[in-house]
């Protein structure tokens, strides 16, 4: 009987107490471990989405309108070219300006040779939503009338639920329904084929 009493006191207690300073521990921590996550997953997201952006942009100052699949983006990207304007003198020089020595030409220059030049991958992975494996992030495209004016839309977005997959379900869950409660969308996105919104991101 005395041995059982030992055996409880200095070795089963103890590793009781440990477990459950572990869980407690854990489950402080485990909300700090998912925003972590989320706010690096999240990081990586953006990219994607402010580089789709970028072509989106110089491809509706050469063709007046948007893309509405990512493939078509990698294409404008790989063969596509655009406007560039040089000024050849500087209009603060009013002796070169008076005599004509100022000039602005425009030339045509490949994009891949001028934009995203500091991205951190592929251009042919700007499709896919990061750490999702291999799910393709979601684009439309419109042209609407506002005011009797016809104004090209676009979005691109990424699901909470695909990009966080493989977390904590309860905290996706939880998340998605914060974002719901303020009208925002459960995820990242940029632009808005409803409401004209200057393509911004929703976490600008």
């Amino acid at each position: 009987m005395k041995t059982l009493v030992k055996v409880l006191t200095y070795v089963v207690f103890p590793l009781i107490i440990i477990l459950l300073v572990y869980l407690n521990y854990d489950s402080v921590m485990q909300p700090v471990r998912f925003d972590k996550e989320v706010a690096r997953r999240s990081d990586v997201a953006i990219g994607r989405l402010v580089s789709i952006r970028t072509l989106q942009d110089a491809y509706k100052s050469e063709n007046g309108r948007f893309l509405s699949t990512a493939d078509s983006l990698i294409d404008f990207y790989n063969n596509g070219q655009i406007t560039v304007v040089r000024q050849i003198g500087s209009m603060d020089d009013s002796l070169a300006v008076a005599q004509n020595r100022v000039r602005r030409d425009s030339i045509r220059i490949f994009v891949r040779d001028t934009l995203l030049k500091d991205i951190k991958f592929p251009i042919d992975s700007i499709k896919y939503i990061p750490f999702s494996g291999g799910d393709t992030i979601r684009m439309a495209s419109v042209t609407r009338v506002v005011s009797g004016v016809n104004i090209p839309l676009f979005e691109a977005v990424i699901p909470y639920d695909i990009l966080l997959r493989g977390l904590d379900r309860q905290s996706i869950i939880n998340l998605k329904d914060e974002q719901n409660k303020y009208g925002r969308y459960p995820g990242l996105k940029v632009g808005d084929i409803e409401n004209p919104n200057n393509n911004a991101g929703n976490w600008e």
